[in-house]
């Protein structure tokens, strides 16, 4: 050791050419390297998400998680497989070995869903397949506030989500914390038995009244004409 370090200190021009040029190759190298902001990261998750309307944790576990997970087990490549049942849903959660294909896995998850959709009760929703993606996730959010009505920032919202939409480079804008607008009709109940009227009766009629009716096609010779008849309620007046 003693003899390399006296060769060192003795030839300083060698060593100091040596480490200019790894100093140099390190540089071309780090410039040459691909390198991304928001590298698209493979998470070895997959979700199943199972969704029926007033069915209890105990008959969720049995009557959906349980014949997933059985079919779901045979799957190449899996490591680890939770579940989770609560009132009107479950979600089975699958994670894979590092290294896993992340597309392949996602069509065998698929088809394995769909072989168990016949085992379940006939009122369950469409199972929905997700993968975990960084891609999906926002690269970047823009806050709108301010001591203007909500409906004033709702307006610049969807305006500015338009606008970024229409930029190169952008795939999709999406706008949260907007409500939709509802309207409550509020009956007088003395009124209303005054006219010998139930509140189905003008539940109905007001249902009625707010339908796109198809009203089929006229063919004019030089066109073809698709006609309606629009009674959609869109105010408060068209209620009244």
């Amino acid at each position: 050791m003693n003899a390399l370090i006296a060769a060192f200190v003795t030839r300083p021009r060698p060593v100091v050419l040596v480490l200019a040029i790894l100093l140099i190759a390190g540089i071309v190298a780090y410039a040459s390297i691909p390198k991304e902001s928001e590298p698209d990261v493979a998470i070895p998750i997959i979700y199943v998400n199972l969704s029926h309307e007033g069915i209890s944790p105990e008959d969720a576990e049995r009557l959906l998680v349980r014949p997933m997970e059985t079919e779901l087990r045979s799957l190449e490549g899996l490591k680890e497989m939770r579940a989770t049942a609560t009132e009107g849903s479950a979600v089975v959660i699958l994670e894979f070995e590092a290294g896993f294909d992340a597309d392949k896995a996602l069509l065998d998850a698929r088809e394995k869903v769909d072989m168990v959709k016949a085992e379940l009760p006939d009122d369950t929703d469409e199972p929905v397949v997700q993968e975990v993606n960084v891609a999906l996730f926002p690269v970047l959010v823009v806050n709108l506030h301010g001591s203007v009505p909500e409906r004033t920032l709702i307006t610049l919202a969807r305006d500015l989500r338009d606008t970024l939409e229409g930029l190169p480079g952008v795939l999709d804008a999406e706008i949260v914390g907007d409500r939709e607008e509802l309207l409550e009709v509020v009956v007088d109940p003395l009124r209303l038995e005054s006219y010998n009227l139930s509140y189905e009766d003008i539940f109905n009629f007001v249902s009625r009244n707010n339908r796109l009716v198809a009203a089929g096609a006229l063919d004019t010779g030089a066109g073809r004409i698709v006609l309606k008849v629009p009674g959609v309620l869109e105010t408060v007046e068209d209620v009244l």
